[in-house]
């Protein structure tokens, strides 16, 4: 069934391929990643984060004192609430805590550091909302989950609280795409090219901006005192070297990383968990994950 269902996927994405604008590719992920909507019993509210736009989502049972601050994917340069709010929902179901998605600013109209910064006046709101470090998760797929290390990095620099875990699906972890797989997945990754990911990373980290700084990519950053870390990954992604190489970063600095690998599993899969079972299986690891190190 597993085969069935992700093969399914790879032909909804296969009749919408991808556009040429950023306005008509930031349509597309939208309509892809909201193919299925979220739940009926799960509540939505929209939220001004000190500037940044957000939103609040709970589900029946969960925890309003404990939050899941999640950052979307798309390069830098698309995705948004509305194309992540299923995931979103589900993964605070899960772990049976409020989420607060955020829609950063995006390239090319906003390049680096504007995301990074967006990341840090949304964490900095819900500490303000006495909502304490320890009991924060902070995940991210993709794009996402770079930026997610990201915010770990200015926090510790600044010698604030860090959360208490990260959850990353699908990181994109290294702008200079050194990773092997990228040439290795090319002919079963249905959504990730390197020269895709070149475009992208020339509209978000535009020369002569070096793409080995750490809050550029984050698997040249040291991540030593960095919270637990669950890295969900799909083995059919170009991505794949990309958190096989940061888990290895992190177990190097003595960061308590999970590493889990999902056979035949494509790029950010659990977006579409409605109709994936391995989508809502990799949600409830997640879920538990998040559930056993916040308080």
């Amino acid at each position: 069934m597993a085969h069935s269902e992700i093969d399914a996927i790879r032909a909804l994405l296969g009749s919408k391929p991808r556009p040429v604008g950023w306005a008509e590719r930031r349509q597309r992920l939208d309509e892809v990643g909201s193919t299925w909507p979220m739940a009926s019993d799960v509540e939505c509210e929209p939220v001004d984060c000190a500037g940044v736009a957000g939103e609040w989502s709970i589900a029946p049972g969960s925890d309003t004192s404990r939050v899941l601050l999640y950052f979307h994917g798309g390069g830098y340069c698309s995705g948004s609430i509305v194309s992540h709010r299923r995931l979103v929902t589900e993964a605070g179901r899960a772990a049976r805590t409020r989420t607060l998605a955020i829609d950063y600013r995006r390239a090319p109209e906003h390049p680096y550091p504007a995301a990074h910064e967006d990341a840090l006046t949304a964490w900095h709101f819900l500490r303000k909302q006495g909502i304490a470090a320890a009991s924060i998760a902070v995940g991210g797929d993709s794009a996402g989950g770079n930026l997610t290390l990201g915010l770990l990095d200015r926090l510790r620099a600044a010698s604030e609280e860090l959360p208490a875990c990260i959850w990353l699906v699908s990181p994109w972890t290294d702008l200079t795409m050194s990773g092997r797989t990228l040439l290795t997945k090319d002919a079963i990754d249905p959504l990730i090219r390197k020269a895709y990911l070149a475009e992208l990373a020339n509209a978000y980290a535009p020369p002569p901006i070096d793409r080995r700084d750490p809050l550029i990519s984050p698997l040249f950053a040291d991540l030593t005192g960095f919270p637990p870390a669950l890295i969900q990954v799909g083995s059919a992604e170009t991505l794949l070297a990309d958190a096989t190489r940061l888990a290895e970063a992190a177990g190097a600095a003595d960061v308590d990383v999970t590493l889990q690998i999902w056979p035949h599993m494509i790029h950010a899969w659990p977006v579409w968990n409605a109709k994936l079972e391995d989508g809502r299986r990799a949600l409830a690891c997640a879920g538990q994950f998040i559930k056993s190190h916040i308080r």
